[in-house]
């Protein structure tokens, strides 16, 4: 261990938080790096506040009794934005990207370092357990369904792995310098999708990604469906928008399938007006979201052994992939109004037939 530890020593490592608004619970996270076993003299926290408007600049201020924390100010409030701050202001040989929003356990940062190391990774980044903002019966419901496969797909920093895999994206990443210099910094037209978009380019310049199951953190999830419907519906806005902007696919594939699912149903039940087939269409997709929705909320209800989750999930289920397939639709119709996109789309296209002729 002490091998190890002295090891790590060599390597300095620069933490970037952006925050905005997390008055309650900028300070949790702030602790949990803190506690951390890293030693300090290799660490630099940046805290990068996007102009905050409640107490998390008093609260952060507060933190800079330690000598390895410093506080910057982001006046254009982008998640992008303050990590491209961070990374500019950053000394370290190896960049952390944390969220505001978490609690990291205790090896998070050394087992970072110890998985690029261990596996030659250009970044490497863990899984996240949702635990409620409100110790509530539906605020469980609500984290169940936020790490279950039904609710978010094949999202394995979400879901869990058992051992150490390379993926598209993981959770609170930790980057060797040289990402940065080779495929630039993150993409600030993005709002949100900055992580997806941003994992994408780094594996298409051949860069590999480690997720790590040991790298955990615990994040503060909604605790009522009101909350969760407009998080979600925020996120399908911007798993389409990311399009205007970006020269990569900047989504997986599975950030489209919410987006299929409104829009097969609210097609095929407008057609189904005009015409029985498309009514029989609407029916046989319902049936089977029904069909898998009540499989998986049976499969956790048995195993947490309380019925109760068997009649709230089906609910909870329903408003994370509808708010985010309808977010998705306002999204698409955002797109497609954008004149940049059809500039864009001709410009391809255009170049395409150069290429060809």
């Amino acid at each position: 261990m002490a091998n190890a530890r002295g090891m790590n020593e060599l390597i300095s490592i620069s933490v970037i938080i952006p925050c905005r608004n997390e008055g309650q619970f900028i300070g949790l996270c702030l602790d949990s790096v803190i506690s951390n076993d890293y030693p300090k003299d290799s660490l630099q926290v940046l805290v990068v506040d996007g102009m905050s408007e409640d107490s998390t600049g008093q609260i952060v201020e507060s933190y800079q009794q330690y000598p390895f924390i410093r506080v910057l100010k982001n006046p254009r409030r982008i998640t992008s934005c303050a990590l491209n701050l961070g990374i500019e202001s950053s000394k370290g040989d190896l960049i952390l990207w944390l969220s505001a929003h978490n609690e990291y356990e205790r090896q998070y940062i050394s087992r970072c370092v110890k998985y690029l190391k261990e596996y030659q990774a250009d970044a490497v980044g863990g899984i996240i357990k949702p635990i409620p903002r409100k110790n509530t019966f539906i605020g469980k419901a609500i984290c169940m369904a936020l790490s279950h496969r039904f609710g978010v797909g094949n999202s394995a920093h979400k879901t869990g792995v058992k051992e150490p895999q390379w993926t598209d994206t993981a959770f609170g990443t930790c980057y060797r310098r040289g990402v940065f210099q080779k495929i630039g910094t993150f993409n600030e037209s993005l709002v949100r999708g900055q992580d997806m978009e941003f994992a994408l380019r780094l594996k298409k310049a051949g860069l590999r990604n480690l997720l790590v199951p040991e790298i955990k953190s615990y994040y503060y999830a909604h605790s009522d469906l009101s909350s969760l419907w407009k998080h979600y519906w925020e996120n399908g806005v911007w798993a389409i928008l990311p399009f205007l902007y970006s020269e990569v696919m900047p989504v997986s594939w599975r950030h489209l399938i919410p987006l299929v699912f409104v829009s097969s149903l609210v097609l095929s039940g407008l057609l189904g007006l005009m015409e029985a087939f498309f009514w029989q269409v609407f029916l046989g997709i319902a049936v089977i979201y029904a069909i898998a929705n009540f499989i998986a909320s049976s499969q956790i209800s048995w195993r947490e052994k309380d019925f109760r989750y068997f009649v709230i999930l089906p609910l909870v289920f329903m408003v994370l992939h509808v708010s985010y397939g309808l977010g998705s639709v306002w999204g698409s119709m955002r797109l497609l109004s954008a004149p940049g996109f059809w500039k864009k789309l001709l410009k391809k296209s255009g170049g395409h037939s150069a290429i060809s002729g």
